[in-house]
């Protein structure tokens, strides 16, 4: 079978998946079995189109073919899972320009709880960030016309808008007896994914807020910048990714080769043989020269960051401080429809962290729980719902878990996730699972061979 396949992983708010474009149809049925799959296949589209017909000449208004046939579409991948989906034209066109990291609108990730639209979390320095939107936010009204009963795709395009004009939301939000309302105003939105800074001289500090298209060469850059401003003297590398709702595969694999020398970083694994893949780190991939890390995860951290958080985990190279993560661990596949027709966005795979494990619906969790000190009038919200809360997700293998918490202090000297890693890295407290025991790497990830 011919394959040509393209490696992107979107966001959880967008349905976070390795894409994997499939141009030909398999024939997965013969015989006897086949013949009556298929006859019950056609008596059931016969009936879509006797209700179709009915639609069209009867309802009380005309109705517009075309928007039936989407609804329809739309309907039959809802019912699949959380993540499948059709784009229309537009939607593709603008999911392609997203990952490239550079857009028009608010700068938040949103995604579809229960009919409701609700914030998966604020890009960092973006027009919806400034303007105090904060993850777990339910957007009730846009411009003053309720959100609930849009699609997805519907509300983001009303969210969107030419620069330097003017949007008003209104929203929910758990701890405020009354609806926040918010006027922002629409920017170029140029997604920075990567921000670094040095913590008192001697510890580098790597936030990472999304894996797109200038991520890796953003880490490559940071990692140089802070080594050269130390002198290489180091201590050792904090790499944030909480409320990081993930992004595009590639990045996802080669900012974990970053801090690698070899050995796998994910696996996914399909219905078919062929949908079956491993991606290693390469040797010369090590940009970290071995200096302990310490990665930072919270509720908020999703799909390619989980990726990276797992990988580590497993091959002993980090330890990982925060809350367990989203649980975001299948895959989507992108099938563009010809020109004009859109794409199709359908979970064919789940992805394995090297030693086998499937985070779907369980997410990672940290090698040291951190919790942080939530105001009191946001307590409520602290708490973001993960994969499993969703309506429809695929099962775990074995038990679910439910959310964690997502809240991050604007301020760093009330961050206790960050102030543990640092005194871990500089000494200054113990812990058993810093550093991790590297030799029991080969064991773990060997154990699933």
């Amino acid at each position: 079978m011919t394959r040509n396949t393209s490696l992107i992983l979107l966001s959880a708010a967008a349905g976070a998946a390795l894409t994997v474009i499939t141009t030909q149809p398999r024939i997965v049925l013969d015989g006897s079995s086949a013949n009556a799959a298929a006859a019950d296949t056609y008596r059931q589209l016969a009936l879509f189109s006797d209700i179709f017909e009915r639609v069209r000449s009867d309802y009380v208004e005309k109705p517009d073919d075309g928007k039936l046939i989407e609804s329809a579409i739309n309907g039959m991948l809802a019912g699949l899972d959380p993540h499948s989906s059709y784009m229309d034209p537009k939607t593709f066109r603008d999911m392609q320009m997203d990952t490239r990291g550079e857009f028009g609108g608010l700068g938040i990730e949103v995604s579809m709880d229960d009919g409701l639209i609700k914030v998966v979390s604020p890009i960092d320095e973006t027009p919806a960030a400034k303007a105090g939107v904060m993850a777990n936010d339910i957007i009730t009204h846009i411009n003053d016309e309720p959100a609930q009963g849009l699609t997805l795709a519907q509300a983001v395009e009303k969210m969107r808008g030419p620069r330097d004009t003017t949007i008003k939301l209104k929203i929910t939000r758990k701890g405020t007896d009354k609806p926040i309302e918010v006027s922002i105003t629409r920017d170029l939105v140029r997604v920075i994914p990567v921000r670094s800074h040095l913590e008192d001289g001697d510890v580098g500090y790597i936030r990472i807020t999304q894996f797109n298209g200038q991520t890796t060469a953003g880490l490559k850059n940071a990692i140089g910048t802070l080594t050269t401003q130390n002198r290489d003297k180091l201590k050792g590398f904090i790499v944030d990714l909480r409320n990081n709702p993930g992004g595009l595969v590639e990045q996802a694999v080669s900012v974990s080769n970053a801090f690698l020398k070899r050995g796998e970083i994910v696996s996914t694994r399909g219905r078919h043989a062929d949908d079956n893949q491993r991606f290693s780190a390469r040797a010369d991939g090590d940009l970290s020269k071995g200096k302990p890390v310490i990665v930072l995860i919270n509720g908020g951290s999703a799909s390619a960051s989980e990726i990276v958080a797992g990988a580590l985990q497993d091959h002993k190279r980090a330890t990982i401080v925060g809350t367990r993560s989203f649980g975001k661990g299948s895959v989507q596949t992108v099938i563009p429809l010809g020109s004009g027709s859109g794409a199709l966005l359908l979970t064919s795979a789940r992805y394995f962290t090297p030693s086998g494990r499937s985070i779907q619906a369980k997410g990672i969790s940290p090698d040291i729980v951190m919790q942080q000190d939530v105001p009191e009038e946001l307590k409520a919200g602290a708490d973001i719902p993960s994969e499993a809360s969703l309506p429809g997700h695929l099962s775990a293998e074995g038990a679910e878990q439910t959310g964690s918490q997502s809240y991050v202090p604007p301020d760093p000297k009330n961050d206790k996730a960050l102030r543990l890693a640092l005194d871990l890295i500089r000494g200054r407290q113990v812990n058993p699972a810093f550093p991790p025991k590297s030799n029991q790497a080969a064991a773990i990830v060997g154990a699933r061979r």
